[in-house]
């Protein structure tokens, strides 16, 4: 009579040679702007660098308007360069949102993954 799990070994044969990849390319220390470039990769790696590019000439519109906004000489003008830059804030609010709420997915997958290869060796060292 074996102890080995089922799911333990469904885990293992599932892991193949692109998971310990994916693992080896991933590592502990990563900051931000690595994270920011391991985003770029992978199925919706081009989503990812199309939100990057939306995300910088936005900033710049926001900047531009915020200029704009301060430097009016009229309540008119005011008003419409600063609800232009509470939109573009916002704008750029569920932007970083999305592109952040992905680097956090990549971050948690490959901790799934790390305990995927751990349950895989315990059930090789147990065999």
């Amino acid at each position: 009579m074996s102890n080995t799990n089922p799911t333990d070994v469904k885990i293992t044969e599932a892991l193949g040679s692109d998971d310990h990849e994916f693992l080896a390319s991933l590592d502990a220390d990563r900051g931000m702007f690595q994270q920011i470039g391991d985003s770029w990769h992978g199925p919706l790696g081009g989503w990812a660098r199309f939100a990057f590019f939306i995300a910088i000439v936005i900033g710049i519109g926001l900047a531009y308007s915020f200029y704009r906004a301060v430097t009016a000489d009229s309540t008119d003008i005011l008003l419409g360069w600063g609800l232009t830059v509470i939109g573009l804030l916002v704008m750029q609010g569920f932007l970083k949102e999305w592109m952040f709420a992905r680097m956090n997915m990549l971050t948690l997958l490959s901790e799934v993954k790390k305990l995927q290869v751990q349950v895989a060796m315990l059930n090789d060292k147990d065999s």
